[in-house]
């Protein structure tokens, strides 16, 4: 689960679109943020083409933490830039669900409007 947390942040930094779906199990689900409509199948897709457009970028700020059952976290800030307004920075809490082929299930973000910022 780790690995491929590691994985998730070394593909999105190096801009790898399809490295960062072949993370994801079929079926897989994200909320990013936790509340917001769940994005599935082409609407994954559609949304890392968007964040590798985006000029993203993941720097972990605590090691990934795993846990004695299939999830692990991930803390970091992730700066980006919009296609309108200045770029941003976001600091996150990622929980991911793991299969039994280690390929994540669900991530759900954590954060809110408080913890989004423009980049000076």
């Amino acid at each position: 689960m780790r690995q491929a947390l590691q994985a998730y942040v070394d593909r999105i930094n190096a801009g790898d679109k399809d490295g960062v779906l072949a993370l994801f199990a079929p079926g897989a689900v994200i909320e990013d943020p936790l509340g917001s409509p769940p994005k599935t199948g082409a609407d994954i897709d559609s949304w890392f083409a968007d964040t590798i457009a985006f000029d993203t970028h993941i720097q972990p700020v605590a090691p990934i933490r795993g846990s004695h059952a299939n999830a692990a976290a991930l803390v970091f800030d992730v700066t980006f830039q919009p296609p309108e307004g200045p770029r941003l920075l976001i600091r996150s809490l990622d929980v991911c669900s793991f299969d039994a082929e280690g390929r994540i299930t669900s991530l759900k973000a954590y954060w809110g409007p408080d913890d989004m910022e423009p980049v000076s």
